[in-house]
């Protein structure tokens, strides 16, 4: 009898599971023949926010953040009734507050019923990854967008169908350009995959096109900072830097970052965010203080602004950002889930209202 119970048990384990896929072998295309969205300007590496060789006086951990794909998404469309992917990250590895879905893996959605629904995501396995994003979808030709990782390069990216399926360029789905240039909460710390960073749930919810400028510990004012920002074409600017920034930076930077980017842009409105006011905060004096001294410190330089006739020019205040439950993080800074959730929706009517004004809708 044991000679039979184990000659199961070897056939079992040589068994292989059958996925429909396998009878029907996966054609892989180039994501970079696709349509890529979410950049702030061309780029030569299209996974990349910025060719950080064309601007050599950037502080270094800005060049190193500038070439993570937060943002970045790949708008397509196919039949195929399966999805899968293939890519490459950096040798990073994954930080302590961070799922490697959100750093290093991939987040798909679909366009059902005209809104954009969470469809699969792409598990990062290895340092090169090849696996499913969705099976058993339903008939006919889908609109996607795929995320690409928050905080890790990307190289080499492939996408799977079937073999008998089509793939097409998408649309680009958002419309004008609102630039955001802020902090690791801004970068998208701590979502749980990359279509949850708040700049991508304000362009599904608003059909806007919010650009990823989050600069994770290093969005600081500084001088050549301010000039490429000022060197972007964008409808908007939204500033959301005061996490990273000292008081006395804030003090410091803040008029040359606002009139280097109005000498640019005349018209388009500058939206000044208050940092969200950390949890840890609440318990910890130390941090507490140096939040409410930024916040001070920027709402100061705001008034300051408008004293100098500095126009088209707007403040939003933290007061509930992220509720009054003190459930909204992850690590006492950065939003969790429930966070984001919250910070999309006491921000979102105020943005749009201030962007009205300008016929950016």
């Amino acid at each position: 009898m044991k000679s039979i119970y184990f000659s199961l048990v070897f056939l079992c384990l040589l068994a292989k599971p059958s996925y429909s896929q396998d009878a029907n072998p996966a054609r892989f295309v180039k994501a970079a023949d696709l349509t890529i969205i979410g950049k702030m300007i061309q780029t030569r590496n299209i996974y990349q926010r910025l060719d950080t060789i064309d601007y050599p006086r950037l502080p270094a951990a800005v060049k190193r953040l500038l070439t993570m794909s937060a943002g970045i998404a790949v708008s397509f469309k196919t039949d195929s009734r399966f999805l899968k992917a293939k890519w490459c990250n950096s040798k990073s590895k994954v930080g302590s507050n961070m799922t490697a879905i959100a750093q290093k893996g991939l987040d798909l959605y679909v366009k059902l019923n005209g809104k954009w629904q969470f469809c699969g995501v792409g598990k990062p396995l290895e340092q090169c990854t090849e696996t499913s994003l969705v099976n058993n979808l339903m008939e006919g030709q889908k609109e996607f967008l795929l995320y690409l990782p928050l905080y890790d390069e990307i190289n080499d990216l492939e996408i799977g169908i079937s073999s008998h399926s089509t793939i097409t360029a998408g649309t680009i789905p958002f419309k004008s350009r609102i630039l955001i240039y802020g902090s690791s909460i801004l970068h998208g710390a701590s979502a749980s995959r990359s279509g949850l960073a708040y700049p991508a749930i304000l362009s599904r919810q608003t059909g806007l096109n919010f650009i990823n400028m989050g600069l994770s510990g290093s969005a600081k004012m500084e001088k050549e900072v301010a000039d490429l920002i000022a060197k972007i074409d964008a409808d908007a600017y939204i500033l959301d830097c005061v996490p990273n920034s000292s008081p006395e930076q804030i003090k410091s930077r803040t008029d040359y970052l606002v009139q280097t980017i109005r000498n640019s842009h005349p018209k388009a409105p500058i939206i000044i965010m208050q940092s969200l006011i950390r949890e840890s905060g609440y318990v910890d004096a130390v941090i507490g203080d140096r939040v409410r001294l930024q916040n001070e410190e920027i709402k100061s330089q705001f008034l300051n602004l408008q004293k100098k006739g500095v126009k088209d020019l707007y403040f939003i205040s933290a007061e509930n950002f992220l509720g009054n439950d003190h459930e909204g993080t992850v690590d006492g800074t950065h939003p969790n889930d429930l966070g984001f959730y919250r910070f999309t929706e006491d921000i979102r009517p105020k943005l749009l209202k201030i962007l009205a004004k300008y016929n950016v809708k």
